[in-house]
């Protein structure tokens, strides 16, 4: 890619991480779309492996899972024959921690057994602490993963209940009742909840306009939406204050000093330009 400042870069991220879609963030930083793209694809796979890397040795005493609904090219019923594989429905899973709203592991992919397992099993990796808390929702996959990966964590799950049929086109159906639901082990009831993670999917689809919904901002490349959602889970961690903690998540964990700045964020693509040519 042509060299850009890192004015330029900053300008960039900056509208990508409050929710502008790549061409508005184009225009406003009057480059080409393709410019704006190749740096997503670049700064999004550096984020993915500072990610990976430092968000370790975590310790949440009450972590929340959950996974959010968007899609490919078309949603799955309208996918044509000819992009059967490539395009339709992609979940992002999601393990954050109540306390400290750390998002400790993320994953985007398909909505079944591997991918839950998968899930738990970073998760496992990530957390210190000998007992923690989990809460899940009622999708059942979730039994055996934390079972398998998470045998010695208390479990609860919110098992809500909803009409059949939804009020209008646009709306979803009408929440009827939740009940919790002790899985395994011994989880204060008072914490078995989800609300933490879900308010976190509001924040994803508020911050990344590919999740917006009744839009033709949707994601036409899997990969671009999963390098999207690395570099907005950076910037949710490690740069963006949050507002009730006052903090950044990372700073609340112990895994950062200080907020990170934007210019901060573009040093990580600067540092792995450098290490390459060298």
């Amino acid at each position: 890619m042509n060299r850009l400042s890192t004015a330029k870069r900053v300008q960039i991220i900056s509208a990508l991480v409050e929710g502008n879609s790549l061409r508005s963030t184009s225009r406003m930083a009057d480059v080409s779309i393709n410019t704006v793209t190749k740096l997503l694809v670049a700064l999004g796979t550096i984020c993915a492996e500072y990610h990976n890397t430092h968000v370790q040795n975590v310790h949440a005493r009450r972590i929340q899972m959950d996974e959010i609904w968007s899609f490919v090219g078309a949603k799955q019923k309208n996918v044509p024959e000819s992009k059967q594989g490539e395009w339709g429905d992609l979940w992002t899973w999601t393990a954050l921690d109540a306390d400290t709203k750390l998002v400790i592991s993320y994953l985007v992919g398909s909505r079944t057994t591997p991918s839950a397992y998968q899930l738990v099993w970073d998760l496992a990796a990530r957390v210190t602490n000998e007992r923690p808390q989990i809460t899940t929702d009622g999708l059942v996959w979730y039994l055996g993963a934390i079972e398998e990966a998470m045998p010695w964590a208390d479990y609860g799950m919110v098992n809500k209940t909803y009409a059949h049929e939804a009020t209008g086109r646009y709306s979803p159906a009408q929440f009827v009742s939740a009940r919790k639901e002790v899985i395994k082990g011994d989880p204060n009831p008072r914490h078995i909840s989800t609300s933490f993670v879900e308010r976190n999917n509001l924040t994803m689809r508020m911050s990344m306009r590919r999740f917006t919904r009744l839009t033709n901002a949707f994601s036409k490349k899997a990969q671009n939406h999963a390098h999207a959602v690395a570099l907005h889970f950076m910037h949710y961690n490690f740069v963006r204050i949050h507002k009730s903690l006052r903090v950044t998540p990372a700073m609340e964990a112990g895994l950062a000093a200080k907020p990170w700045t934007l210019e901060d964020l573009v040093g990580l693509l600067d540092a792995a330009e450098k290490k390459e040519a060298a």
